[in-house]
């Protein structure tokens, strides 16, 4: 006969608060932590979080995930010249990254792309240089000004940063943002209303996306053209992953309501865009803001002659970077939809946003928050996410410039 050993009152009382106390503690532990890695305290979707990769840069601007899992940050550091490094970030494979300098002493670096043949495309002030990261010092050479037989870009005043994106074809494009805010004159006088703005106009316009063709394999530029212009700050560009439809995201102008005294401050106004770019179109700036409506700098302006922007993007969200997701690892609502960072200090920024795709596959559906409530909090300070890319894995991986951090966005659940 088999004898059964029952446990007293007391006993049972004991084992299940050391059952409870080692559930609370699993959940305690599954709260803080995002796959093997510090979650970040923001709101995300259901079955979605963000996990703080690294931490301690300066001021990251780029970021390039690699098809070994391995990630590449552009750090800025400062606005000094020629203070910049790029990093390679080697996963150990238990929650940790290996960080190793690649390169040093960096006229401001902040875009970063994968290239045709594999190599990296970095672009600094006046400049676009490619690297094998592999062997970056040996193999780093002048695509763009510099060294090359190609004109330096601009890199002119208040928008003097390069960011690129290749196409299908392995042309290049190159955001040549402005030198002023809304082409005013020293010590911030109104332009001219009744004259052209003369950084918007000609063959080296600023406000513009140019156009390389490259010659493959060496990457030698053959020719450009300002492929499109009157677009003030183009640092968010993309192209669709179906139709390969050029997208850019418009930082609007700052201080409208300095020319416009009825307005009591310039919070919601003007909006930032996001515009469908193509080829020869100009998009209004300076002279018009929002959907065609004439900057209060040129007041009798016609901006009809102007391309109007696809959507209206909250004012001052300053989308800095974003990318189309084609990836498997999110729910299938997300396929091909657009994906930025709104990079903005101000209540419409300081989050990471996806832009969904309508019935024709354009980004002009609803919006759904990926990251929110991501303000300064006790341990955390407020995120301002500058660069956004898909890795191999299907997860989104973004650097932000404020606190310094790399972070990943990723889906856990069934």
């Amino acid at each position: 006969m088999k004898t059964l050993n029952f446990l007293s009152k007391s006993s049972w009382s004991a084992l299940a608060v050391s059952t409870l106390l080692m559930a609370g503690a699993h959940a305690a532990h599954a709260a803080d932590t995002c796959g093997d890695f510090k979650r970040l305290d923001v709101t995300t979707p259901d079955g979605f979080c963000a996990a703080v990769l690294a931490d301690g840069f300066k001021f990251p601007r780029g970021i390039q995930p690699l098809s070994n899992g391995e990630l590449v940050v552009v750090d800025m550091r400062n606005w000094e010249p020629k203070q910049g490094r790029v990093w390679l970030l080697k996963p150990d494979g238990a929650g940790h990254y290996q960080q190793v300098l690649l390169l040093k002493g960096l006229d401001r670096p902040n875009g970063i792309v994968l290239g045709p043949d594999g190599l990296l495309y970095l672009g600094l002030v006046g400049r676009i240089v490619r690297f094998d990261p592999k062997n970056p010092e040996a193999t780093l050479m002048d695509v763009i000004g510099g060294k090359s037989d190609v004109a330096p870009l601009p890199g002119k005043g208040r928008h003097l940063l390069t960011n690129m994106r290749f196409d299908a074809r392995g042309d290049l494009y190159v955001n040549v943002g402005s030198a002023t805010d809304h082409c005013e004159g020293e010590n911030g006088t109104a332009p001219a209303a009744d004259k052209p703005c003369a950084e918007a106009e000609g063959p080296q316009a600023l406000g513009v996306i140019r156009k390389y063709k490259l010659l493959w394999p060496m990457a030698m530029v053959k020719s450009w053209e300002n492929y499109a212009t009157g677009l003030r700050n183009s640092m968010a560009l993309a192209l669709h992953p179906v139709n390969g439809a050029l997208w850019q995201g418009e930082n609007g102008r700052d201080a409208i309501q300095a020319a416009m005294p009825k307005l009591a401050n310039d919070n919601d106004l003007p909006h930032d865009e996001l515009n469908l770019v193509e080829r020869g179109a100009n998009y209004g700036w300076p002279y018009c803001y929002d959907n065609n409506l004439a900057s209060p700098e040129y007041p009798a302006r016609d901006c009809s002659a102007f391309r109007a922007p696809a959507r209206l993007l909250p004012a001052h969200a300053a989308p800095l970077g974003m990318t189309f997701y084609t990836g498997s690892r999110f729910p299938a609502d997300y396929r091909n939809s657009l994906i930025i960072g709104y990079h903005g200090y101000r209540d419409h920024g300081h989050r990471l946003v996806a832009l969904m795709p309508d019935s024709k596959g354009a980004p002009l559906g609803k919006s759904v928050e990926l990251i929110g409530g991501w303000n300064s909090k006790p341990g955390q300070g407020m995120g301002a996410p500058v660069d956004v890319k898909q890795g191999p894995d299907g997860n989104i991986y973004l650097v932000e410039d404020r606190t310094g951090r790399v972070v990943r966005l990723q889906y856990d659940a069934p």
